[in-house]
């Protein structure tokens, strides 16, 4: 763990930990990219390539998507396609990452939690097919807001519905988009198994949030 604020806790008034789901809670890496090799194989276009894998990471399924058929006229019927897929079929490729279940149980016990997200419609599954939607008192995706990740719409909803200010609240994540939400929003951000992020604590174990916040 490092922490950038010396020996202190991250905050000694949060209240809420707020968690994104693909490189945080789950490795879904393999999953997504059979996600799209299935659409881009549908239309007989090339595999996904680790650079768009990565953009695949941190978007939503429709940016994504936009992304892979951006200078093909089938975008269209591209995302019709997309939209009639059912996920569950790759749901063996998700990992949970380790220790996640245990630190969420002992983080129940003080905190509220949520999830923010640019999944769309397989978050709720998800979480109910791990069994992990018991933890969560609130789940913003993409499906809810207007404007996803990196806008700050997302955690501001988060913030508006247990009726606290930014620094009652800290946020796991992963990505650059991630850090910009956080820096948009005045919101702590904790970077997961990504060094290179700019971030007020880098952790490579759920565990290591635990003495963070005084567990």
């Amino acid at each position: 763990m490092i922490n950038e604020m010396g020996n202190k806790t991250v905050h000694d008034h949060v209240r809420v930990v707020i968690f994104d789901c693909d490189g945080v809670m789950f490795d879904s890496r393999e999953a997504n990219r059979a996600y799209y090799n299935a659409i881009l194989g549908h239309f007989g276009k090339p595999l996904l390539s680790d650079s768009d894998l990565e953009i695949a990471h941190m978007s939503t399924a429709e940016e994504s998507t936009d992304h892979l058929f951006r200078d093909d006229p089938r975008r269209s019927e591209a995302q019709d396609y997309r939209r009639q897929l059912d996920y569950r079929q790759w749901l063996g490729l998700l990992r949970m990452e380790p220790h996640l279940q245990e630190v969420l149980a002992t983080l129940k016990s003080r905190f509220r939690l949520a999830v923010a997200t640019n999944r769309t419609t397989t978050m709720s599954m998800i979480l109910t097919i791990f069994n992990l939607e018991k933890y969560f008192d609130f789940v913003v995706s993409a499906l809810n807001v207007t404007n996803p990740k990196p806008h700050p719409e997302p955690l501001l909803k988060i913030l508006e519905h247990f009726s606290i200010n930014a620094s009652q609240a800290i946020y796991v994540g992963d990505s650059v988009i991630d850090y910009e939400v956080c820096r948009l929003t005045n919101v702590s951000f904790i970077a997961y198994k990504n060094p290179q992020l700019k971030a007020a604590c880098h952790i490579g174990d759920h565990r290591e949030l635990l003495p963070l916040l005084s567990l």
